[in-house]
């Protein structure tokens, strides 16, 4: 049986912020956001990934408090690419680190607003075969 993960709660205080600082500073897709009387919440997937964040005011997404989700990975073909593009759009990352010269063995990090943080790690296999094919993107809109 295949299990996926498919959402990560991100607890953050302010939505909006958290929706600008991940759509338009980090790059993620704003797939949705549902404003619907007390409910708020908004669901954003990273450029070629099958997992999305929510963000939000429901009562799952309440339990961990603003900033104390930590070092969640992302992955990306080109560390020192990723990190300047994130340092353009004015996201403050942290210095590349080879941990280990074989492939997946370097990182950096970054924060959102809150304190939450990331790590991105480099994967060059990724540029030749990514877990979702192009293609597939392209069917499912996220491309």
């Amino acid at each position: 049986m295949d299990w996926t993960l498919e959402v990560v709660i991100v607890p953050v205080s302010d939505i909006d912020r958290a929706i600008e600082f991940y759509r338009d500073k980090v790059g993620f897709e704003l797939d949705h956001h549902t404003v619907n009387g007390p409910m708020n919440f908004a669901q954003l997937t990273p450029r070629g990934s099958g997992c999305s964040i929510v963000i939000g005011s429901l009562p799952a997404q309440q339990q961990m408090a603003p900033g104390s989700l930590h070092g969640t990975q992302l992955v990306v073909a080109d560390a020192e690419a990723a990190r300047q593009e994130l340092i353009d759009r004015g996201v403050e990352a942290s210095e590349i680190t080879v941990f280990d010269e074989r492939d997946g063995g370097t990182f950096f990090g970054f924060a959102d607003p809150d304190g939450n943080t990331w790590a991105v790690q480099q994967i060059r296999a990724r540029a030749d075969k990514p877990l979702i094919p192009l293609e597939a993107r392209v069917r499912f809109g996220s491309e």
